[in-house]
């Protein structure tokens, strides 16, 4: 018995159907042996793909090294071996649908997307045709429209809904009412008429469970579709001809996938790392063999065709399906470590997988939907609930929500993910490729949809609230292998960072009390990086120019495609170090995969590419590039091909950002060379000691100031007091605060012995107590606000004088 209270409750409410009880291993003991790299990771993403165990992989090893595997396209023992193992692993998978071999073929393709790609470019389309799919359907599905549209068929997306007026004990009644939304159709030119002779062919398409909100959708609507008998209401494309059938099932076949000896499907695809994580790369289309003989396929190749003369517009193709429908020569490899997938699943049985992943998302559900901020308000706003029982018969293991803050606004779902991440919790944010169930649940209409992508939105970027909607939402979804303690700790977490409670009215510690003494604070330590990324250096004292500190960021590394390189994806940066010496007038970088280190002089004649523009940050900059031993250089430090670029043009160089938000005051013109936001970032001392005692008491740990990667460091007064200030003068110069330092991932990567190393430390510790609305702050960004004549210096020692008006 646990003694875990939180367990104990879960248990008895759960206990029948959570951790496999009627296994010879219990969920526990398959996560302690088969998933020793989950022992410090909540991973909660199994919708988007689940986990291989050990022995699983251990047992394709054993095959893969124990078995000859030839090319199937000949005659040899070993191509034997491999066609006996490809025809065994198509009869597994139509066993594992409950198909029968006499009525389906199993098609190999390279995933789910392919093999629906395989069905809108062969499927028999005409003018006549429509492609009718439900709202909540993956992208892949969506994709078949434009075969559809390009044909001159009608395309149409649907909603399903109970229909209240039918007595559903009426004999030839379901019950269901089909609502479509705008009837699409392309110009008619080129498209394929259907004369008075021919069968016009329709497809419907929907997911066996809808990747968004975890809906699992009653296969019944398989044969309400091929018979007619639902409402249809509204404007809609002819009902006339014969209606086939398509499952999406790469995301409901995880836990429980179609029978199709009940519902006879026309078409169902699946991805197998879906299932059993590995292989990736493969999927397969299981076809009924009438419909799949509809299907005309124009390209042939190697193993598709039983003759073919090169010379001649002549080929014949083989008879089978399969062969008809597949592409060269099969993934052979793959296919034949399917079995060992498949042996998993079988040994714990996909009923039991059902329940088990179920009881998980139902505690999670509830918990969610219990949990109330201060005030009484809902913190969680839960999709896919309140869809008709009708069409579902349950919900997958999978909740997808958003979270709201105790005034009723939103968090973004991008400070979802941030913060999930730094406490080791792997989920999925946005719209999960699922835009029709993405803005039916957030409630996004079309001009919403327009406007928001008129707003710059696009999938995966960072803007997860616009006008003052969430556009995607947060979502976890659980495995065979996923634990209460999985749950725990994920519910945990969303306590302790989303939900106030007397003591945590607010996440930003605000500055400091009011003094009764005048605080002196002096400048401790200039420090410039001349490169963008790379090392910087200090001194004691250094000349100012219009955009900052002279040479500060001046340089950046790109690749040979254009893309700036920074430490985000290139650490190896962090190991090149920089020295300016104005009276040399070099550049000098040394790096620890380099002898020689590299001197390059500052005056324009060492300047010798062509001029270009390049833009960074919403921002245009004029850059001139060096001779190809300086690029030979810096393509060998960081391990890559790259050329070094300096900014040319400083009066090109202007930012401005307008946005009034709290804690960032950017509502300044600034020239800028390569950097982020501000010209200078200052960071105290005593903020730098607050957060190590923190680290100190929680982790035995600290960091060096130079992780922040400061201009200035500056020292007296209290943690944080650099937060309130507005203005501020060193020696004789005047600077403005655009505000607080939005920190990322960045902080978190150490350089030591010659080796890049990461964790989540520091941005977890202050994601606890320097957070606000989605950012963590730490440091404050400046501008200089005096023109700058000759022989301006900022110098160590000087003294500081704030101003918070």
């Amino acid at each position: 018995m646990s003694t875990n209270p939180e367990k104990e409750r879960f248990l008895k409410e759960f206990g029948p159907g959570y951790g496999y009880p009627n296994s010879p291993n219990n969920v526990d003991h398959i996560r302690a042996t088969q998933f020793k790299r989950l022992n410090d990771v909540v991973y909660l993403d199994h919708a988007g793909a689940t986990l291989y165990s050990e022995s699983q992989m251990e047992d394709v090893f054993k095959d893969l090294n124990s078995t000859l595997y030839g090319n199937p396209h000949s005659q040899s023992n070993c191509s034997i071996t491999t066609g006996d193992t490809v025809g065994d692993a198509r009869r597994q998978i139509l066993s594992f649908f409950n198909a029968s071999p006499s009525e389906y073929k199993c098609i190999f393709t390279s995933g789910t997307t392919a093999a629906l790609k395989l069905i809108g470019e062969t499927f028999p389309w005409s003018d006549e045709s429509t492609y009718m799919y439900t709202m909540e359907n993956h992208n892949s599905v969506l994709g078949i429209r434009e075969y559809a549209l390009g044909k001159g068929a009608a395309a149409v997306a649907v909603d399903i809904e109970d229909n209240a007026d039918v007595d559903r004990r009426g004999e030839g009644k379901s019950g269901i009412k089909v609502v479509p939304h705008t009837v699409q159709r392309r110009s008619e030119s080129g498209c394929r008429k259907t004369d008075q002779t021919s069968d016009t062919y329709n497809l419907f398409a929907f997911p066996s469970e809808c990747n968004f909100s975890g809906l699992k959708f009653d296969l019944d609507l398989v044969n309400v579709i091929k018979e007619g008998s639902y409402e249809i209401q509204g404007t809609s494309p002819s009902r006339s001809g014969r209606w086939m059938v398509l499952i999406d099932a790469a995301k409901g076949s995880a836990t429980l996938p179609p029978d199709l000896s009940k519902y006879k499907a026309d078409f169902v695809v699946v991805s197998f790392y879906k299932l059993f994580g590995y292989p990736t790369g493969i999927g397969a289309l299981i076809a009924r063999n009438e419909s799949a003989k509809l299907l005309k396929k124009t390209y042939f190749s190697g193993g598709t065709v039983a003759a073919s003369i090169a010379d001649v517009d002549f080929y014949k193709r083989r008879d089978g399906i399969e062969e008809y429908l597949e592409d060269g020569t099969l993934p052979f490899v793959s296919i034949a470590s399917l079995h060992h997938g498949f042996k998993i699943l079988n040994s714990l049985t996909m009923s039991a997988i059902s329940r088990h992943t179920k009881s998980l998302a139902s505690f999670v559900r509830n918990a969610l939907l219990n949990m109330r901020h201060v005030n009484g308000n809902r913190v969680c706003t839960l999709y896919g609930l309140n869809d008709s029982e009708l069409l579902r018969k349950n919900m997958g293991p999978t909740v997808t929500f958003n979270l709201r803050r105790p005034d009723g606004s939103w968090f973004g779902y991008r400070e979802v993910e941030k913060l999930a991440s730094l406490s080791n919790i792997q989920l999925r944010t946005g719209c999960f490729c699922n835009p029709g169930a993405c803005a039916k649940h957030l409630g996004l209409s079309q001009s919403d949809l327009l406007s928001n992508i008129e707003a710059g939105h696009i999938c995966w970027d960072d803007r997860d609230i616009l006008h003052g909607k969430p556009t995607g939402a947060v979502r976890v979804s659980f495995g065979y292998m996923s634990t209460f303690e999985d749950t725990s700790k994920f519910l945990k977490f969303i306590v302790s960072s989303f939900v106030s409670s007397p003591s945590q009215l607010t996440y930003f510690e605000k500055p400091f009390d009011p003094e009764t003494v005048t605080t002196r604070y002096f400048l401790k330590s200039i420090i410039i990086y001349p490169i963008k990324s790379c090392a910087g250096f200090r001194v004691e004292s250094w000349p100012l120019s219009s955009t900052g500190l002279l040479h500060d960021r001046e340089w950046l590394l790109k690749s040979l495609s254009g893309e700036i390189l920074t430490q985000k994806k290139v650490p190896e940066m962090g190991f090149i170090t920089t020295v300016v010496d104005l009276k040399l007038g070099l550049l000098t970088v040394e790096s620890p995969r380099c002898k020689e280190k590299l001197e390059i002089g500052l005056t324009s004649s060492e300047l010798i590419a062509e001029r270009e523009m390049t833009e960074i940050y919403s921002q245009r900059y004029d850059v001139q590039g060096y001779c190809n031993e300086v690029d030979t250089w810096f393509s060998y430090a960081i391990g890559r091909p790259c050329k070094l670029v300096r900014n040319y043009a400083f009066e090109n160089n202007i930012c401005s950002n307008k946005n009034r938000n709290i804690g960032m005051r950017r509502d300044v013109e600034t020239k800028l060379n390569f950097v982020n936001e501000g010209q200078f970032l200052l960071i105290s001392e005593e903020s730098i000691s607050d957060l190590n005692n923190r680290l100190r008491s929680k982790l035995h740990t600290e960091v060096n100031i130079t992780r922040f990667r400061p201009n200035l460091v500056v020292s007296g007064g209290k943690p944080y007091s650099e937060d309130g200030w507005t203005n501020l003068q060193i020696g004789e110069r005047i600077f403005t605060s655009m505000g607080g330092c939005n920190r990322c991932q960045m902080i978190n990567t150490t350089f030591l012995g010659g080796s890049v190393q990461r964790s989540n430390e520091p941005l977890a510790t202050l994601a606890s107590y320097r957070r606000l609305k989605g950012k963590i702050y730490f440091g404050i960004l400046l501008k200089l606000c005096d023109s700058i004549e000759q022989d301006a210096w900022l110098r160590v020692g000087q003294e500081i004088i704030e101003s918070t008006e």
